[in-house]
């Protein structure tokens, strides 16, 4: 869909548990002295302001990062801790890094980036910010894109599928997406994130990828209880999880939301 826009909900609670899992995958990964390629299915414009009108309206940050920050739930060598300091440090205090800027920060020379995102808007502050001679950025349809690019070169790598779910068909899209993907690059570690709604229409998709006996896997949910989201959770779903990184994603989640993480 082209009406959604990240900025509204930049740095909530399930943005931070989704880059969270996302850094801790990259420094996994970039730990091997191995180049890799890093593919996005709806990279939105990547690099956002707290202090702009779209997230100031919302107000989600302030129960997100800035609580989380302030109460130092992660160490500061966590890596996401490291990307969201590394990235302050060039765009100032109020700057909140979308997945792109993750990425970006914890890739080294050498490593690919393969951005997707077809909203005019978010595409065209995509490419202002992101454009660089390792960074791909196509304004394409996630759904169509990833599975047009992959494997890339270097085929050693990582994906995030991360659609805006506005629509309820989105949920079976994102699973057909992953498991398409999968298909085609088996070797790649795989990141889903998917909202948990009241409704339940994560279910089918989580049934669905579990039911596909894939490699590896490591799924994380965690209940946003008393929060002002509509949602009533945030999930994770991941493929080829380095065995490095698992240990380290569940103390994450664990410091993130406490009793409130881990599937159900």
């Amino acid at each position: 869909m082209l009406s959604y826009q990240h900025g509204y909900h930049a740095g909530n609670l399930p943005d931070v548990h989704k880059h969270a899992a996302l850094a801790v995958l990259l420094a996994a990964l970039t730990a091997k002295d191995k180049p890799l390629s890093y593919l996005e299915s709806h990279a939105g414009r990547g690099l956002y302001d707290l202090a702009a009108p779209e997230a100031r309206k919302t107000g989600e940050a302030r129960a997100g990062v800035d609580a989380l920050l302030a109460r130092k739930a992660l160490p500061e060598e966590h890596p996401w801790t490291v990307a969201v300091q590394r990235v302050r440090a060039t765009y100032g205090p109020t700057a909140y890094p979308g997945s792109p800027a993750i990425a970006r920060a914890l890739l080294r020379p050498g490593d690919r980036m393969h951005l997707m995102e077809l909203h005019p808007q978010e595409h065209a502050a995509l490419e202002r910010g992101f454009r660089a001679p390792d960074v791909h950025i196509h304004r394409r349809d996630g759904h169509e894109g990833l599975p047009a690019l992959v494997p890339p070169v270097p085929r050693r790598g990582l994906v995030l599928i991360d659609p805006s779910y506005e629509m309820k068909t989105e949920y079976a899209g994102a699973g057909d997406l992953l498991l398409s993907v999968h298909r085609k690059w088996p070797q790649a570690v795989i990141l889903l994130w998917y909202p948990v709604l009241e409704a339940g229409l994560h279910g089918e998709l989580v049934r669905t990828l579990e039911g596909a006996f894939l490699p590896k896997v490591w799924r994380d949910e965690a209940q946003l209880t008393g929060s002002a989201l509509r949602m009533r959770g945030s999930g994770l779903f991941c493929v080829n999880t380095p065995y490095t990184a698992e240990p380290i994603l569940r103390t994450t989640s664990a410091a993130l939301f406490g009793a409130r993480a881990g599937v159900t």
